[in-house]
């Protein structure tokens, strides 16, 4: 990549050398010319890939919060609980801080970076794209920073280790969503198009920001 005015450049994350990004292919990315930082990819999925796989994760999110993630027995005893549950558990245990958290990181905020994904996704059908898009893909991206369901999940992993010396563990159909949603938002991050959809937002004095412009309103997972 070339030096290009300020006007017309994007910085890097990492170095913030100005540059201009210019038109990528299907599968390639744009890296800085003085750290090798990657600045933008070009997604080589299906254009309605992104929709379908944010539906998909809705799915999965209502399965992971109704369906147990496990059921136990012990010298005659059973229990079960759901995420949502668990957090509730904490909270009248006298652990509020620890269930609030919980209840965010797990809950609240994977189920506000699916709802602003298909808000965005959806708009994104349209032409010309609304401006109050972009809001959305920020407030998506801080959404999708705070859901630390693979936290939860290493968390889930090492008590069912400890625990399955005492008791009875049976994974529930909780856990497995748990895991596809795992496996879904860095998908749908990865197969969003996201700079092409900024060219299109209908902005308010009708021109195109430059190409290379929304470099950052959606987190890149690979970095």
């Amino acid at each position: 990549m070339n030096a290009a005015p300020a006007s017309h450049a994007v910085a890097c994350p990492d170095c913030d050398l100005l540059q201009q990004i210019p038109e990528l292919p299907p599968g390639a990315k744009a890296s800085c010319t003085r750290c090798g930082a990657v600045m933008a990819r070009q997604p080589s999925a299906p254009e309605d890939l992104p929709l379908a796989l944010a539906l998909t994760a809705a799915v999965a999110f209502v399965v992971a919060n109704l369906e147990p993630l496990m059921d136990l027995s012990a010298v005659g005893r059973y229990a079960s609980t759901t995420v949502a549950g668990g957090a509730y558990e904490m909270w009248v245990q006298g652990e509020a801080i620890t269930g609030a958290l919980i209840a965010f990181c797990a809950v609240l905020a994977p189920a506000g970076y699916i709802l602003f994904m298909l808000t965005v996704l959806f708009a994104a059908r349209r032409s010309p794209v609304p401006r109050w898009v972009t809001e959305l893909m920020r407030w998506a991206s801080h959404f999708h920073v705070w859901s630390m369901l693979e936290v939860m999940m290493l968390g889930i992993l090492v008590a069912l280790v400890k625990i399955s010396e005492l008791a009875t563990v049976e994974t529930g159909i909780g856990m497995y969503a748990i895991f596809a949603l795992m496996i879904l938002f860095p998908a749908i991050a990865t197969s969003f198009d996201v700079r092409s959809l900024w060219r299109t937002v209908e902005w308010a004095d009708e021109e195109t920001p430059p190409s290379g412009f929304a470099a950052g309103p959606v987190a890149d997972p690979s970095k």
